[in-house]
């Protein structure tokens, strides 16, 4: 209870620093209403301060926009609205805005498909220490796309992602380990996977155990995915 009550009375100071115009307390009561985070989620509230502090030039605000039109949080899907506040916000020097914009031109939703210019605003993340961007870089090079297949270098950007914390940058470092025999680490990487990744992400872990090639992930690989979550 009284950590309810601390985390209530932090919103209260919160919201009137927004009230009182700070762009940067706006943003971050924006994601207090967004995550229900000691006062009671209003998306809608939520996309409304994150328009606030944006309107007063705050990147991640900008790029909050963006995921709140991208994901219907608080208002109708509009892709094209989001990769529009994307696309500011990462020429702005953003770099969540540069992961999420390129993940839209990947998939070309919201605007035409580009995975040339996708790939470039991954570097550019990348490059800023975005844990997640490095991850779908390595995934480029993995799968071939816009350039030749890069084996080594998807190996690189996924054990990067996987130091970074990034949990399917855990699961693809786990992948390439396993590949080379190196069974140990691979489960060590399994269980960080597990550790950090959602329940849906870690049920797709789980069923692609079951049927992957290598006989110790089958057999010792749901362990060491069930043991992360249990601590």
């Amino acid at each position: 209870m009284a950590a309810v009550a601390l985390a209530a009375d932090e919103a209260a100071l919160v919201r009137r620093a927004a009230e009182a115009g700070l762009p940067d307390a706006q943003a971050m009561f924006g994601q207090m209403l967004l995550d229900g985070n000691g006062v009671a989620a209003d998306p809608a509230a939520a996309l409304g301060w994150f328009v606030k502090a944006a309107a007063q030039q705050h990147l991640m605000a900008l790029n909050m926009v963006g995921r709140c039109y991208d994901l219907g949080w608080g208002t109708t899907v509009d892709k094209a609205r989001a990769a529009e506040c994307y696309r500011v916000a990462a020429k702005r020097g953003l770099d969540w805005a540069m992961y999420n914009y390129a993940t839209l031109l990947a998939l070309g939703e919201g605007v035409a498909e580009d995975k040339a210019a996708a790939i470039d605003w991954l570097e550019r993340a990348a490059a800023l220490g975005n844990v997640k961007a490095m991850n779908f870089v390595g995934s480029f090079a993995e799968d071939g796309w816009v350039a030749p297949r890069d084996m080594a270098k998807a190996a690189k950007c996924y054990e990067r992602a996987a130091a970074g914390g990034d949990f399917r940058g855990c699961f693809n470092h786990a992948r390439m380990l396993a590949d080379t025999g190196r069974m140990d680490e691979a489960l060590h990487w399994i269980g960080r996977a597990g550790a950090l990744g959602n329940a849906r992400f870690v049920a797709q872990v789980r069923d692609w155990l079951a049927a992957c090639p290598h006989a110790a992930l089958r057999s010792r690989g749901p362990a060491a995915l069930a043991g992360a979550r249990a601590c």
